[in-house]
């Protein structure tokens, strides 16, 4: 059972302008001043101090001015394919006219820049090869480019190894040295900030007699990579996904994120960052995880309306398809904890292997189980050579790129290859060493995490007294935002009458909740609960852990608890 842990801060006077609630919220999320709160562009940190970035841009200066030859190398992620979509956008923009992209579909080359994939961009004769979302840790695939008289810029935001390729420039937040305030920024975001630099290099250089290209134009796919690939909001994240979120409110989305936006049943103009996450997000990877990663680029590369639509509709099947190979691992997995002769909460890590699991679902497998045991998880499928491919998803108190290191450094040739950060990685296992990996993952967890650490805890802003089940309150904490990984949505506890319940859909449960005290009723909903428990008609009283959201019916809008926990 979850300790519920009451995380509300005192309240600062500097903010005593805001509702009491919101105020609240805003200190137990870090918020000291006024200033943490301005969210516009001109706040937006500035390029200058990010390492690498004068070599990157001195590199891409002839792609603009003399018509050279740029491939860019991407991932298969959504980071990936708006960190691409955001490079050859930018660079048209800027008058750029060769400019290709290439990203590898995971069963044929894997991830990032190797030496198979540099083979394949020999192919395409470009000059220079820039890696967006990828590249920090391609040192053969690096080495290769150069052997083939390719040189490479890199951008990345992932953790730098001991050794860094040998690449004409590298601009990563995360690699040693850098002076970047924001480590926290996504591949995507530092793609934009090398265009920045590189257009202010352009004006420089008089390349703009008509005026420089606004770039700001691009910034709804920075959002929506720095949602969906859940970096932490810092402020400078959180201006990103504010300003992202406003122009598609405002109608000025590419034609790809509206089109997305329709397949999904989202209203542009009501948009909040958790859509770019869980609607968005989801069906852009769908493409990467089942296919190729090029359909959902050119979703965000296209300005025709009618194809975008056809390609998000495409991207929607490929969602539902993903859905429901992943709901079939999910059953596989649960089993397999099942029959396990050692109980999950007797792991401190845990390892899943399934022969014929998807390797394109094995992220979204992790983190589902990572969800019902709480422990990290690694989920694992098997490649045409024998070799496991793994996803990594943790909890806090245990860096998951560290404890990969760590194993790797107490048992040598287990991994073949691993990267990421502290929440999520990928690494690939040599051939029949599953179980040795798996009894060795639990132990470095062992060692990395203390006994709390592997106590599920969940954060709440307090209690809400009646007159505060608001519908003024509710559309402030929904506007409240941009919230995300880091700066968490406001949730709330307290207990309520049990009034009515009943099952909606196949597994949600729809209820009446009063709260104590008091003779308000309101409508709450508690998706996918576990059907064997509830309805549970003995039940009078319950402790709940929920959102104040805003439901829309028929043009009425009302208040609506969203339930997270209950007990």
């Amino acid at each position: 059972m979850p300790r519920i842990h009451n995380r509300a801060a005192t309240p600062l006077p500097v903010l005593d302008h805001l509702h009491p609630v919101l105020n609240r919220v805003y200190s137990a999320r870090g918020i000291t001043s006024p200033d943490d709160l301005e969210l516009t562009l001109q706040t937006l940190l500035p390029y200058h101090s990010m390492s690498g970035i004068s070599e990157a841009v001195a590199a891409l200066v002839p792609v603009v001015t003399q018509g050279r030859r740029l491939l860019v190398v991407g991932d298969f992620d959504a980071d990936g394919a708006t960190s691409t979509a955001v490079a050859l956008r930018a660079l048209a923009m800027m008058g750029a006219t060769d400019v290709g992209y290439l990203v590898p579909n995971r069963f044929d080359f894997g991830y990032g820049l190797t030496p198979e994939l540099v083979d394949v961009a020999r192919d395409m004769s470009p000059d220079l090869i820039m890696t967006v979302d990828n590249g920090i840790a391609a040192l053969q695939g690096v080495a290769a480019a150069n052997a083939a008289g390719i040189p490479v810029v890199v951008t990345d935001h992932h953790l730098a190894g001991d050794q860094l390729p040998e690449a004409l420039a590298i601009v990563n937040p995360n690699q040693p040295g850098c002076e970047f305030p924001s480590k926290a920024a996504c591949g995507c975001t530092v793609v934009f900030y090398l265009m920045l630099a590189l257009r202010a290099e352009l004006q420089r250089q008089g390349a703009f007699p008509a005026g420089a290209p606004n770039l700001a134009v691009l910034i709804d796919l920075v959002a929506l990579a720095t949602v969906a690939d859940v970096v932490p909001l810092d402020r400078n994240n959180r201006i990103l996904v504010e300003q992202g979120l406003r122009r598609i409110r405002a109608g000025q989305a590419q034609a790809g994120v509206r089109a997305l936006l329709q397949v999904s049943g989202r209203s542009a103009e009501r948009i909040t960052a958790a859509d770019f996450g869980f609607a968005l997000g989801p069906r852009i990877n769908a493409a990467g995880r089942l296919d190729d990663m090029s359909l959902g680029i050119e979703c965000l590369l296209t300005d025709d309306e009618q194809k975008a639509l056809t390609i998000a509709t495409e991207l929607d099947a490929f969602n539902r398809e993903r859905r429901q190979i992943e709901q079939g691992m999910q059953q596989e997995a649960l089993a397999l904890l099942d029959d396990s002769a050692v109980a999950p909460q007797e792991r401190a890590g845990v390892c899943l292997w399934q022969e014929n699991w998807h390797q394109g679902v094995i992220g979204i497998l992790a983190s589902r189980i990572k969800e019902k045991v709480y422990r990290p998880v690694i989920a694992f499928a098997s490649a045409d050579n024998g070799e496991l491919k793994g996803s990594a998803r943790s909890i806090p108190g245990l860096h998951i790129r560290d404890a990969l290191d760590l194993l790797d450094r107490r048992h040598p040739g287990l991994i073949v290859k691993f990267g990421g950060h502290a929440m999520a990685a990928g690494l690939t296992l040599r051939a029949g060493v599953f179980d040795e990996f798996a009894q060795a993952f639990d132990q470095v967890c062992r060692t990395l995490m203390s006994d709390d650490a592997l106590e599920e805890r969940i954060d709440t802003d307090g209690e809400l007294r009646p007159a505060e089940f608001s519908l003024e309150l509710a559309e402030q904490l929904r506007w409240g935002g941009p919230w995300g990984q880091g700066f968490p949505e406001p949730v709330f506890e307290g207990w309520f009458r049990l009034v009515q319940q009943r099952i909606v859909g196949e597994r949600h449960l729809k209820m009446v909740l009063q709260p104590r005290h008091s003779d308000l009723a309101m409508d709450a909903i508690w998706f996918n609960i576990d059907t064997t428990a509830w309805p549970d008609y003995q039940r009078e009283e319950v402790h709940c852990v929920f959102q104040l959201d805003v439901n829309e019916f028929r043009g009425a809008r009302t208040v609506q608890l969203l339930i997270r926990h209950l007990e």
